[in-house]
């Protein structure tokens, strides 16, 4: 099926995309992926959590054969539940379908591993495992315990992304993969600590800043209530503190102490399927005033104008993407794509008025 002609993605040198949860069918998710092709957007990236949502790589061929320009990727999918020599297959199918499009994104597979009794990958195990990877993508024979293999028909040309939030997996990533997501929000004050990481870990492996791009992961929404919207950001707030992130908040000035464990949220608090259950039970230990603060500074709350600002100073940052968050799981992020598309998209192409 051909796709609709699609709008010209923005010039600016930032990719700007949007995360899709596969919460539907793979056939109906792929209006939501044209809708974001046809408005300009560059990339739409799909979480990987096999209890939550459908399988990754079955949206992601959905989507490849019904889009002709927009770039697809996981973000992310996990060496855990998923054996590496399994993920360079399905990587492989999914780029023999979208050349030049495919981006696989991998991370410590939290929402993946923990929902089936498993723990996330050690940054040793992330190391193996995007070693061998590579080597399977790029043709070359892998020693599986005393059996050597290959994989048909290899992909080299596949980039592989670290999703990444701590100072030891942002070394690694910068150190190994093609590319870094970073998990830490759009805060100034924690991006430059991060890149910082990032750009040792490139440094120890001989690379350049800008052999490694970076892309910054933010919840968005275009709204003229800041302070109303933000009240949804409680459970992410109540989850970042829970998981050592509270240094990371009390650089806004936010003080959290959320217990270890909060009852009455199934399966977690940021993949809560009641969300307006989970905002009423964080609202325990998340204020009004903490949350709003979350929004203006680690996340992209406020008018298109705003927003467009703060994507053009993040890029001046060294950022070259961002991928954009609408808050919830279980739902499309159709007001994100039709927002962000007719009125931030259109701001950042050349000759803009600003």
């Amino acid at each position: 099926m051909t796709a609709p002609a699609a709008a010209a993605a923005p010039q600016t040198g930032l990719r700007v995309g949007v995360r899709i949860p596969p919460c539907d069918r793979a056939d109906r998710l792929v209006a939501s992926v044209r809708r974001a092709e046809e408005l300009g957007f560059d990339q739409v990236w799909f979480p990987d959590s096999q209890l939550l949502w459908r399988d990754v790589f079955t949206v992601l061929t959905a989507a490849a054969l019904h889009t002709e320009r927009i770039g697809l990727g996981t973000a992310v999918t996990n060496l855990v539940t998923r054996h590496p020599a399994v993920v360079a297959s399905a990587a492989r199918s999914v780029a023999e379908l979208a050349p030049g499009r495919f981006t696989l994104g991998v991370g410590v597979g939290n929402s993946s591993v923990g929902p089936v009794g498993l723990r996330p990958s050690t940054g040793a195990a992330l190391r193996e495992g995007i070693g061998l990877l590579r080597a399977l993508l790029a043709g070359h024979e892998w020693d599986f315990g005393g059996v050597r293999s290959r994989l048909r028909d290899p992909r080299p040309d596949v980039p592989i992304h670290m999703a990444a939030s701590g100072p030891r997996n942002l070394r690694l990533a910068g150190e190994v993969a093609d590319g870094v997501i970073l998990l830490s929000g759009a805060s100034p004050k924690t991006l430059s600590g991060a890149t910082a990481r990032v750009r040792e870990g490139a440094e120890t492996a001989g690379r350049t800043d800008e052999a490694v791009p970076l892309t910054v992961s933010a919840f968005c929404a275009v709204t003229d209530d800041v302070e109303k919207d933000a009240r949804t950001l409680k459970p992410i707030c109540a989850s970042i503190a829970q998981n050592g992130g509270a240094p990371f908040l009390a650089l806004a000035g936010i003080e959290l102490d959320v217990p270890a464990q909060v009852e009455g949220v199934y399966p977690d608090l940021v993949h809560a399927e009641d969300w307006d259950a989970a905002v009423t039970i964080c609202s325990e230990w998340v204020s009004d005033e903490a949350a709003l603060r979350f929004a203006q500074e680690f996340c992209l709350f406020g008018t298109a104008q705003e927003i467009t600002e703060r994507l053009r100073e993040l890029h001046a940052t060294g950022v070259s993407g961002v991928f954009l968050q609408h808050v919830g799981s279980y739902d499309l992020p159709t007001e994100l794509i039709e927002g962000v598309g007719a009125t931030v998209l259109p701001a950042l192409r050349p000759g803009a008025v600003r």
